[in-house]
């Protein structure tokens, strides 16, 4: 790995609280090893077409694996975040991530969710622009994401960002959008 290139550890005192429309107020905050039971509470509330979208299949559960892949987090090359409602049980309602590339850590890959209930509410903007900033910060310069060619409204978001959208590698059924973090319109 390039010096200069690790990610720091994520500390405790990096939650911030987002005011959101309606008077609503919700919590963003890095994902802790102990958020296993979080994180499947938070899938197992995803729609089908939501999971689909983020997961590109039709995921009816998540497997411990995979679990453990999606909380497990190496700081060093994976930062990932989570947002909490302001309500009762503080649940998970939106989750978004990058994992830098080991072998050209300026490059990293990203992925974001939010709950079917919260979506259309700013949430998606809001994560992609803190993953941006973290992301420079760290010294990444490359994010990109792979979205399903009918995720209308990820291909939105990533347009506004100015991402450049082209076709997947692996196929027409999936788009891969990059942003050159010295570009990127936010």
């Amino acid at each position: 790995m390039t010096a200069g290139l690790a990610l720091a550890p994520l500390a405790a005192d990096e939650a911030q609280r987002w005011a959101l429309p309606g008077e609503r107020v919700a919590w963003l905050r890095p994902l802790r090893h102990e958020d296993v039971c979080a994180e499947q509470r938070f899938f197992n509330g995803l729609s089908l077409d939501s999971r689909h979208q983020r997961f590109h299949v039709g995921l009816r559960e998540l497997s411990p694996a995979l679990l453990k892949l999606l909380t497990d987090v190496d700081q060093h090359l994976h930062r990932a975040w989570v947002v909490e409602a302001d309500t009762p049980g503080r649940p998970v309602i939106a989750d978004a991530r990058f994992v830098c590339d080991p072998d050209q850590p300026a490059t990293a890959e990203f992925a974001l969710a939010v709950a079917d209930d919260w979506q259309g509410r700013g949430l998606g903007r809001r994560l992609m622009a803190h993953l941006i900033a973290d992301a420079r910060r760290h010294g990444v310069q490359r994010l990109y994401g792979d979205v399903l060619a009918g995720n209308r409204r990820m291909l939105a978001l990533m347009r506004e960002f100015g991402a450049r959208l082209q076709a997947h590698p692996d196929g027409a059924q999936l788009v891969r959008g990059t942003l050159a973090l010295n570009k990127v319109r936010h």
